[in-house]
């Protein structure tokens, strides 16, 4: 039996919460399909910070976008037929790509706050449910389509839609393909399986492939893996939806941190802010954002 050293705790604050004004503990489409038919005021995903220091969230039920500022006031960008979930900084600064599990991906101008689709539809059919994505260095975006799959339909997909508009499908076998990043040499991608109870690794191979796909860690909980992010030294960060916590991996998986949630116990995904330093998470069960120090060793 390997046996790790203790993972540190680390402590979160509560950075901002969203304004009792914005909540609508009202039962809609999306509560239907995850959260039994009952109200939710808000479910927050997608942190995302542009270029000016603004923090931008995702509120998944109800189709709308915020911005919040490094003062912490939300104002909301755009409200519209959509279930946006997982946003991605274009490399150009301008705007947001979204990934919405109903639309597909779309993309958000910042300047004018304008929703526009980008890629809708594969071979004439809809997605199952776009999650989540990100940008390569050479503008290349992956992303999950996530749906309803697990482990009793394994069929969610990850693809790479390349600067030059291929689309490639990299995975088909996924058990609810969530959270993504990529190594710092962009030779591997990580994908956060959350019905599997797992981290993937993924290998990018110079012909445009994969194989030798693997998990590179596995947690536990009903819930799972969801929002993922690096840090400088190739430590993974992993936002679990269950356990209200980030867990730190080390380029070995092995556990070396814990960020607790001082909230509730549904932490869906993470962003470093501009310093490199600071960690703010996204809280859905109580609409909240929180934040933590974290310097790797």
């Amino acid at each position: 039996m390997i046996l790790f050293a203790q993972p540190r705790d680390i402590a979160t604050r509560a950075h901002t919460e969203m304004p009792a004004e914005f909540r609508r503990p009202v039962v809609t489409e999306w509560s239907r399909a995850n959260k039994r038919g009952l109200p939710v005021g808000c479910f927050l995903e997608g942190p995302c910070f542009d270029r000016d220091g603004n923090l931008h969230v995702t509120d998944i039920p109800h189709g709308r976008i915020f911005r919040i500022s490094p003062e912490g006031s939300w104002t909301c960008v755009v409200e519209y037929d959509g279930e946006p979930n997982g946003l991605a900084l274009h490399p150009d600064g301008t705007r947001f790509y979204v990934a919405d599990y109903k639309q597909g991906i779309l993309s958000l101008d910042l300047a004018t706050g304008q929703i526009t689709p980008v890629l809708t539809r594969r071979n004439s059919e809809r997605f199952k449910g776009p999650n989540d994505l990100v940008f390569a260095r050479n503008g290349d975006l992956y992303f999950t389509d996530q749906g309803q799959s697990g482990l009793h339909d394994p069929t969610g997909r990850v693809y790479r839609l390349s600067s030059d508009g291929r689309l490639d499908l990299l995975l088909s076998n996924g058990p609810s393909p969530n959270g993504l990043v990529l190594s710092p040499d962009e030779e591997v991608l990580f994908v956060a399986m959350t019905r599997d109870n797992a981290v993937w690794r993924v290998p990018l191979l110079p012909d445009g492939s994969t194989a030798k796909v693997g998990r590179f860690a596995s947690f536990h909980g009903t819930s799972g893996p969801d929002g993922l992010a690096m840090d400088p030294r190739g430590n993974i960060l992993v936002a679990h939806a269950s356990l209200g916590s980030v867990f730190v991996l080390s380029v070995q998986g092995e556990p070396i941190a814990r960020f607790r949630s001082c909230r509730g116990a549904t932490t869906t995904n993470l962003a470093f802010g501009a310093d490199g330093t600071r960690v703010f998470v996204t809280e859905s069960e109580t609409g909240t954002v929180l934040a933590a120090e974290w310097m790797p060793s």
